[in-house]
């Protein structure tokens, strides 16, 4: 499969576009680590742990979920909050760029990526669709959710628009810090 997936590589301008999306995909489901053999930190580089690290770290107690909707529990003294990164795909350029200044305008999130090149394929009203999309990766408070999906339903050209949520459980506490501080309570 994977030389099958370097020869289509090798032959396609549009899967190449996309390289950089799946390695961030890639990065983030199952950490740098398992990507590569080196396990010495190069400055410029994302620093990961092991994918059983990773997995022990979603389940271990620090991170352990609340009984009010399965918030990560931050440590006492904290300056950040619960934080996610959140999933929306866009047909164009223009209405993501419409949407992702709306959403930061109303402080519904810190910062929104927009990826361009992605290819979706998808069933939808009994058929296997593919189309070009742009993909928004937004970085937000957990306790926000709710109302960023409101949003993005009711600013959105699709039917049924795509909002899907991640946990961030740990990163650069400056960054988390700042992405509480640029969003609203």
């Amino acid at each position: 499969m994977a030389l099958s997936l370097t020869t289509r590589i090798g032959s396609s301008v549009l899967i190449r576009r996309r390289i950089p999306f799946v390695g961030a995909f890639c990065v983030l489901s199952l950490g740098l680590s398992s990507l590569s053999s080196s396990s010495s930190f190069k400055p410029g580089c994302a620093q990961s742990l092991s994918f059983g690290t990773l997995l022990r770290s979603k389940f271990s107690s620090k991170a352990s979920s609340s009984s009010s909707g399965g918030t990560i529990k931050m440590e006492e003294g904290s300056k950040t909050v619960p934080s996610i990164v959140v999933y929306v795909t866009v047909p164009n350029r223009e209405a993501g760029k419409k949407l992702a200044n709306s959403i930061v305008q109303e402080k519904l999130a810190a910062c929104v990526n927009i990826v361009p090149g992605i290819e979706s394929v998808y069933e939808w009203e009994g058929k296997v669709q593919s189309d070009s999309e742009e993909l928004l990766i937004i970085k937000t408070r957990q306790s926000l959710l709710e109302s960023l999906t409101e949003h993005v339903n009711a600013n959105h050209e699709y039917d049924v628009p795509e909002v899907i949520a991640l946990p961030i459980t740990g990163g650069s506490d400056k960054y988390l810090e700042w992405l509480k501080n640029s969003t609203r309570n």
